[in-house]
């Protein structure tokens, strides 16, 4: 969950607190309960550290600079073992001696029975983190080699980490290690990088190496050189990275989830781009899984969390109807626990934007286990979940910031279209000649995200009214409903506010009772050709809660003249076939979300209790 940043260089110029600071200033979405750094600075490491956002370390620094370096490391925390104070920020000290800090991402779950150990050996510690333990076991290791010291460590160690240490005895070396949490390295001209996302350094370089599971990293200003936990040599495997450091701004918008929410239109795009051939067929050379294995699959189960996981129920209306393959939806976190049915022809499609969620990833080790095929769905090369699975889908969002996600909700339903087409086609038949209408129609879908983001300035207008609004509803059927659920988890990530999103159907049995006078309700209406009569089923829901006082904010496509007796507001979108309809339905609720919380002075891009990346269970 944390972000983290390491740096090497030739030079001893104060670059390294430069590069630290601005690597973590773009991994700040990782986490922001607090940040510190760590620099070796002549016979010893200095470090300044502050609880709460990066804002006050940078503030500490003013006041109290720190030597010039030409090595450093950084964190911005997401707390879990003890609150965001000053004492429990990263980096952490081992030993009395102030030569050696660490900085930590993941959990350490055995750091309770170490601590005990060490403290029954005279130890003394100064903060309530699982990271100290580490740091007080590093110096005990450490005999001249940072790396062989970490080596020793890792092997005692349980749980899922991500681990950066210096040492003032090795000046220019900067150790890494990771299990079940992200490192990539970047590599320079004289100079080199760790970071827990490529952002850390991306305005310094696009060159970067993936690293596997249970690997160390020693970089140098000359290098970097990989082994395994066990000692044996490694090789990282090497990867360009697409976008730059401009893609990673604010981009003149008031925040990223606003910029984000307008590089909607090209997320679409982009995912679809490069994956037909002249004649509009799918091609999807990159999932590595035979033709003949894809056509045997039988079942299909979808893992996620969060908006992926309402993503991934997008996905199942869509897929079952394309291909008539059952699919099912379960919660990452729940995956493993439910003693779940897969066999060979089971495809399990995991879905995260950053391939670190660690309930996502385990639940995909589970099911390799269990002998299924498995595809990632995915937005971040060199990630950790697309190297544990048979197959990757990339999404091409480009780099997300803002902790709610938004255009990566729209590439992943995209990306998951696109697999449930390509099945259907390998089907072959009338199965294959709805697929290449479908897909042609999807790639007229930017456009019209474009056309929708230029006409929502009457749902600015009516967040800005509700700001003091302490509760909304949302409804939905068919693909709405997911639809529904997303626009009401946007409200409480960014506005701190009571919303639900309700299967339209359910109304009756239950939710109907939360109606009162002047209750605002969001419904998602289906397209007036949606099959099974759904439009007017939607309708007369509307009709109902109208009937015993709700506030009827309608979302309709262009045309419906059906809903207007009924909708106290009507916003707009474009029309499009029924199974599309999510990309375009859902922006109107994500435009709602931040103007509302703007509304109320809350940070949208970061909010409360939140990080990007959740890499702890």
């Amino acid at each position: 969950m944390c972000g983290i940043v390491g740096y090497v260089g030739s030079n001893v110029d104060g670059k390294a607190q430069d590069v630290v600071l601005e690597g973590l200033a773009r991994l700040e979405y990782r986490g922001y309960d607090s940040a510190g750094v760590a620099l070796v600075t002549g016979d010893s490491v200095s470090t300044a550290k502050k609880a709460g956002k990066l804002a006050n370390l940078l503030e500490e620094l003013q006041s109290a600079p720190l030597p010039q370096s030409s090595t450093g490391i950084g964190h911005t925390r997401w707390a879990t073992h003890g609150g965001p104070t000053d004492a429990n920020a990263h980096p952490h000290r081992g030993g009395t001696d102030s030569k050696l800090a660490v900085i930590h991402n993941g959990i350490i779950e055995n750091f309770h029975a170490l601590k005990s150990t060490l403290t029954a050996d005279g130890v003394e510690f100064v903060s309530e983190t699982d990271t100290e333990v580490v740091a007080q076991l590093l110096s005990r290791a450490y005999a001249g080699d940072l790396t062989e010291a970490m080596r020793t460590v890792v092997d005692q160690l349980e749980g899922a980490f991500t681990l950066l240490a210096v040492h003032a005895d090795q000046p220019g070396v900067v150790v890494g290690a990771r299990r079940n949490s992200p490192l990539v390295v970047g590599l320079g001209e004289g100079e080199n990088f760790l970071g827990s996302d490529v952002a850390a350094f991306i305005g310094y370089t696009r060159h970067a190496l993936e690293l596997e599971q249970d690997q160390i990293v020693t970089i140098t200003p000359e290098g970097a050189s990989v082994i395994n936990f066990d000692g044996t040599p490694a090789q990282g495997k090497a990867f360009e990275v697409t976008w730059d450091a401009a893609a990673a701004e604010k981009g003149g918008y008031d925040t990223f989830m606003e910029k984000e929410i307008h590089e909607q239109p090209h997320a679409v795009g982009d995912t679809l781009l490069g994956r037909t051939d002249e004649a509009g067929h799918l091609v999807l050379d990159e999932l590595r899984i035979s033709e003949e294995q894809l056509k045997a699959v039988d079942r299909i189960t979808i893992v996620a969390c969060g908006t992926a996981a309402y993503a991934g129920m997008v996905a199942k209306y869509a897929i079952e109807h394309w291909t008539r393959i059952p699919v099912e939806v379960a919660l990452a976190h729940e995956f493993r626990y439910c003693d779940p049915i897969v066999s060979e022809r089971t495809l399990v499609v995991s879905i995260s934007q950053s391939g670190e969620t660690m309930d996502t990833l385990m639940a995909v080790k589970h099911a390799r286990d269990l002998g299924a095929l498995t595809v990632s769905v995915c937005n971040t090369h060199g990630s950790t979940i697309p190297r544990e699975s048979d197959a990757v889908l990339y999404t091409h969002a480009g780099p997300e910031i803002a902790v709610a996600s938004t255009k990566a909700f729209l590439a992943q339903i995209t990306a998951c279209y696109v697999l449930g087409l390509y099945l259907a086609q390998l089907r072959g038949g009338s199965y294959a000649d709805d697929a290449h209408a479908v897909l042609k129609e999807l790639q007229e879908v930017p456009d019209k995200i474009e056309k929708l983001l230029g006409d929502l300035d009457r749902v600015r207008e009516i967040a800005r009214f509700m700001a003091d609004t302490r509760s909304v509803l949302f409804l939905g059927r068919h693909v709405g409903y997911p639809v529904a659920m997303e626009g009401a988890l946007k409200l409480k990530e960014l506005a701190y506010i009571h919303a639900e999103g309700f299967a339209a159907g359910e109304l009756k049995h239950g939710p109907i009772a939360l109606i009162e006078p002047g209750q605002p309700v969001f419904i998602v209406v289906p397209g007036p050709d949606t099959p099974h009569g759904l439009h007017g089923k939607v309708v007369s829901n509307i009709q109902e809660i109208r009937a015993r006082g709700a506030r009827t904010l309608v979302i309709a496509q262009e045309g419906d003249t059906a809903v207007e007796p009924f909708a106290d507001e009507i916003l707009r979108v474009p029309a499009t076939s029924p199974m599309l309809a999510p990309l375009l339905t859902v922006v109107p609720l994500q435009v709602f979300a931040l103007e509302l919380s703007t509304a109320k002075g809350l940070d949208v891009d970061q909010p409360r209790n939140l990080a990007k990346s959740v890499t702890v269970e």
